[in-house]
């Protein structure tokens, strides 16, 4: 087998620390764009219906709190075509769904750890 040179060695130990500590460098940004707290607007719904039509009930504030409650759905947030799961804060999203909301929390992906919760404006 053939031995690397020192020279070669030392290249490739200083590449690999360089790639190190971009990656290190890369970290908190990756880790804001997932827990990062906003602030949204939108409706609110279930993850049964989303965007779609309502109908568990005589109207989509009956439907939504149905579908949590019989269907195992979970209250969702709907900004134009885009549905988000939500988590926490239940009695509050109850009172608010099928109406338009204001959803402070901790967005990853399609999914928000609800902080707070209050009619839209």
């Amino acid at each position: 087998m053939k031995k690397l040179s020192c020279t070669f060695k030392s290249k490739l130990i200083i590449t690999a620390l360089g790639w190190l500590l971009i990656g290190f460098a890369l970290l908190p940004r990756m880790a804001q764009a997932q827990g990062k707290t906003q602030t949204l607007v939108g409706t609110i719904s279930d993850s049964t219906c989303g965007a779609g039509k309502h109908t568990m009930g005589a109207n989509s504030k009956e439907c939504t709190i149905n579908c949590v409650k019989q269907m195992n759905s979970k209250y969702a947030l709907v900004v134009g075509d885009k549905v988000y799961i939500l988590q926490g804060k239940e009695v509050d999203l109850e009172k608010l769904a099928g109406a338009k909301a204001k959803v402070t929390g901790t967005v990853d992906g399609t999914n928000i750890k609800v902080n707070s919760v209050s009619p839209a404006s």
